[in-house]
């Protein structure tokens, strides 16, 4: 009877033993299971097909979308998507009260060769996080550092090598202060310009090339043109003559950034925010042969031939 009893003990501990065993590989398996979920879920792939981006829908060939406050891009009409490194909330950080669901204007660059995002980074640092290689990776460049509330903000290159950036920031009511600034490298190393001494609020800026750039004042009740010129990348600027026919005197008032066509330049000239002339959306066009120093009025433009 004693060694019976001896004999059940002893299979009763090693059932014990096995099932113990049995349920710590099972619990381990779940738990590795857990774990390969929770790091796709978070790490993801830039180049996103799945559930992420099965809602974004464009019918351009290159384009960006913003999900569920990420940024997305693609180059082949929204077959794939691919996330951009940055998020949200930078991109529209600063004085800016706008939608958030589109990039702001001028603000970025999409094409296939280059892609570029103009942004707030950090405290007070401008940046831009760029690709060329279609997002397969990404750098980022500091434009400018300790610059403030950012309020105006436009990107551009002319070519490879040559890009400007001309930002505003800490505007208090109809003043502020603005800047340019100029990449000869592709866009990772920037250098500020002189500029206008200014205060009024900016309109629009750009430069035709490489030495040639304007910047346009007023945007708060403007009574004629503040365009200013500059004919060696930055060094000097003076105020360009803008002559206006009386009988546009007050509609045409807030001058666009030139455009270069062979030896002429071409500019068109808004209304202000109150413009009534003809529902306010008609243009002036103007045009210089001295390199922007100069502009003659050549004819209205209807609002459809501006688009």
């Amino acid at each position: 009877m004693k060694a019976f009893l001896t004999s059940l003990s002893a299979l009763m501990l090693v059932g014990l033993i096995i099932a113990t065993i049995i349920y710590q590989q099972s619990n381990q398996t779940t738990l590795m299971m857990d774990t390969d979920e929770t790091d796709h879920s978070e790490g993801g792939n830039p180049h996103e097909n799945g559930n992420i981006t099965d809602s974004l829908i464009t019918d351009q060939v290159v384009d960006h979308a913003i999900d569920n406050e990420k940024l997305f891009i693609t180059y082949n009409k929204g077959e794939n998507w691919i996330r951009v490194p940055i998020e949200r909330d930078p991109l529209f950080a600063g004085d800016y009260n706008g939608r958030k669901d589109e990039l702001i204007p001028q603000s970025y660059i999409l094409t296939k060769e280059r892609t570029v995002f103009l942004h707030p980074k950090g405290e007070k640092d401008v940046a831009i996080t760029y690709s060329l290689n279609k997002g397969e990776s990404w750098n980022t460049s500091i434009i400018v550092d300790n610059y403030g509330v950012i309020r105006f903000r436009k990107i551009a290159f002319l070519n490879d090598d040559f890009g400007y950036a001309i930002l505003s920031g800490n505007r208090t009511m109809s003043q502020e202060y603005s800047s340019v600034h100029l990449t000869f490298d592709g866009g990772k190393s920037w250098k500020k310009t002189s500029r206008p001494n200014i205060s009024r609020l900016i309109a629009d800026g750009g430069f035709v090339d490489e030495r040639t750039g304007f910047l346009s004042y007023g945007t708060i009740n403007p009574q004629e043109p503040q365009l200013y010129v500059t004919k060696d990348a930055g060094q000097t600027w003076k105020q360009a003559k803008v002559y206006v026919p009386d009988t546009y005197t007050l509609h045409f008032v807030i001058a666009e950034t030139p455009e270069k066509n062979g030896n002429e330049l071409t500019m068109l000239v808004r209304q202000g925010p109150n413009g009534d002339y003809k529902g306010g959306n008609v243009k002036g066009k103007f045009k210089s042969m001295d390199g922007g120093e100069t502009w003659e009025f050549v004819s209205e433009v209807d609002p459809v031939e501006t688009e």
